[in-house]
């Protein structure tokens, strides 16, 4: 590359763990292009970079928006255009945006998870429906992050929405939110905790710290799956396939309006695209590549535990941004959240 004044590209994410310091010393020997991070908590940490940062951008590239965050992006104008040369990427990868400010580096669907094991020994059904939830026997047994802080917890919210929306009752899901709330629902700041720290059917009972209270959580669906690939295919975790109750999550690698290091943007993007990063995604980052014909492996029933939901929520985008401060608004007043 024609590197001139590009010779240092500065991103701003979260600590997204395929992003070693290895993945970025390859990218720097191919180029000659030095790499400064900016790191966040998670996806709404690096939207808010990007807001207070905007008339003084410290970042050229923004690399973990995902598509409950990209449009709210779009809105004030935070991204610009790029000119990487992109591969063919998997059709369900580009269903939520699909033009040049943004370009997807990974994706994975969201959804419930729950311990069967737990259900087992406590005679509780496996939950069929979202409102099943809000009986007795599920009183305390369920975490779920904020929308307002988790980028899981927000895509999520979303499924709920469609999915009372598709509905033949009144009820709303915030309707519903309400009734978990009085249901003793755990209520976290993010993933981590809600798995980690609550879940009982996850990595995170050998956490110090785990509290273990919850039979179930917000996670992805090919979370069961992970646990398989790492627990020598064995895993008691298993997905709640609910129609309209997952959510299609995309992560992006966009370029920031105002940003320097044009080439060097444009080099990191197709740097991430390349069959020796992106197909590595499901190992190193624990999410599906974006290329085109690529797949979970099948080692350890990583893609057997996986279940691809076969009708997740159709909300799109742009409703999405649209909507999405008035729905913040409302789960919090549903649930006497922060």
């Amino acid at each position: 590359m024609d590197k001139g004044d590009d010779c240092v590209l500065t991103i701003v994410t979260y600590d997204i763990i395929a992003i070693t310091d290895d993945v970025l010393n390859d990218f720097t020997n191919q180029t000659g292009v030095e790499v400064k991070m900016i790191r966040t908590d998670d996806a709404g940490g690096i939207l808010e970079h990007l807001l207070l940062t905007k008339d003084n951008p410290q970042a050229d590239l923004a690399l973990g928006l995902d598509n409950t965050y990209l449009q709210t992006a779009f809105q004030f104008n935070l991204l610009a255009e790029h000119s990487a040369d992109i591969p063919d990427l998997d059709p369900k990868a580009t269903i939520p945006y699909s033009g040049n400010k943004a370009v997807p580096f990974d994706q994975g669907y969201i959804c419930l998870n729950a311990d069967t094991q737990a259900l087992s020994e406590n005679n509780v059904s496996f939950p069929s429906t979202l409102e099943e939830l809000t009986s007795p026997e599920w009183k305390g047994r369920t975490a779920f992050p904020s929308p307002v802080t988790s980028s899981p917890g927000r895509a999520f919210m979303v499924a709920t929405i469609d999915y009372f929306e598709q509905q033949s009752s009144n009820t709303t899901a915030f309707d519903w939110w309400s009734d978990m709330a009085e249901n003793d629902a755990i209520f976290t700041s993010g993933w981590t905790e809600a798995y980690e720290t609550h879940y009982t059917g996850g990595y995170g009972i050998w956490n110090e710290g785990h509290i273990g209270d919850a039979w179930l959580t917000v996670s992805y669906c090919h979370s069961p799956g992970v646990e398989a690939f790492y627990g020598g295919n064995s895993t008691i975790s298993a997905v709640v396939e609910i129609d309209f109750a997952s959510f299609s999550q995309v992560e992006y690698a966009a370029p920031v309006n105002g940003g320097g290091s044009k080439n060097a943007v444009n080099a990191f993007i197709e740097f991430l695209l390349t069959d020796e990063v992106n197909t590595n995604m499901p190992e190193n980052n624990l999410m599906y590549s974006v290329l085109a014909g690529k797949d979970l492996p099948e080692a350890n029933g990583y893609r057997y535990h996986s279940p691809i939901p076969s009708q997740p929520s159709t909300i799109e985008m742009d409703r999405i941004g649209q909507d999405m401060d008035d729905w913040l608004e409302e789960w919090r007043d549903s649930t006497n959240s922060i």
